[in-house]
């Protein structure tokens, strides 16, 4: 595990995910790899197929057409997936990253980051978002597939901009799952020197407050200055308004653990706390 891996399309928020990217490489003091991956348009390969309803006096010649517009439009993805991963690491260059590299696959982007998982430390890749006026109402689909699959850490850009954490959040319930989340950023340089808030919702109980407590201790062995809060309410509703409070901030959380925090990124109600953060989410594993 011993690269930062910045999957990268070049929509969106591309440049954010790279400057997060060369931000968590750097802070990590390992290379960067950008991944950028040219994934069959399943649209487009929906009506490139009509050897089956076109006439036999012109079906050799459209399919023709039609195979020299295919290559033609692989062509280009190729050239312009090259040109993006140049000027990624020309702008990680300029944000002082030294070692660095990128490479251009086919295929789907999950089985991709799969393929290079054992040699990660962190994956970072961008939340693309179709919103209304009553809120975000869209996770794309890559971002979850990666947090479903990948065993690593997972760095989720949710903004448009780049602006370093002053400090990070921890998304705690008491749970197996948070008190590892609150271990892995205890050892890891990654975070190491930013004030932390330890921050639970749920009922004001002595449990609760002693198990913030034990979380905090930990931290603070470690070196961090530690906050904690228990706020009343639901994480969902709780979370994005202690982080907005935090700005410039990072939440820090926990996959796959049994508990509330959990619904928030598996299950029915997969997404939501990802799609209300004000803030970049760093998933622990």
């Amino acid at each position: 595990m011993n690269k930062v891996y910045a999957c990268i399309d070049g929509f969106g928020n591309t440049s954010t995910v790279i400057d997060w990217a060369a931000w968590s490489a750097l802070r990590l003091d390992v290379p960067l790899e950008f991944l950028h991956v040219l994934e069959r348009d399943a649209d487009r390969s929906a009506v490139s197929d009509y050897s089956g309803a076109i006439g036999l006096g012109t079906q050799e010649s459209l399919l023709q057409e039609l195979s020299a517009l295919d290559e033609k439009r692989s062509k280009l993805a190729t050239e312009s997936g090259r040109r993006l991963l140049a000027a990624a690491r020309e702008r990680a260059e300029t944000a002082g990253v030294a070692r660095h590299d990128a490479r251009l696959r086919h295929g789907e982007l999950v089985d991709s980051v799969l393929e290079v998982e054992a040699d990660a430390r962190l994956f970072v890749l961008g939340e693309h978002r179709r919103g209304e006026a009553h809120g975000r109402i869209h996770l794309d689909h890559h971002v979850e597939r990666v947090i479903r699959s990948a065993k690593r850490p997972v760095l989720v850009v949710t903004t448009d901009s780049f602006v370093a954490p002053a400090r990070f959040v921890i998304a705690f319930d008491g749970s197996p799952t948070a008190r590892k989340t609150v271990e892995t950023v205890a050892r890891s340089p990654m975070l190491a020197g930013l004030p932390a808030l330890l921050a639970m919702a749920g009922s004001d109980t002595a449990e609760a407050r002693r198990q913030l407590e034990d979380a905090r201790l930990v931290l603070a062995g470690a070196g961090f200055v530690v906050e904690t809060e228990l706020a009343a309410g639901d994480p969902e509703d709780v979370m994005p308004v202690l982080v907005a409070g935090q700005a410039p901030a990072l939440l820090v959380m926990g996959a796959y653990g049994h508990s509330r925090i959990r619904q928030l990124i598996v299950g029915s109600t997969t997404t939501t706390l990802l799609r209300t953060s004000v803030a970049p989410v760093l998933i622990l594993r």
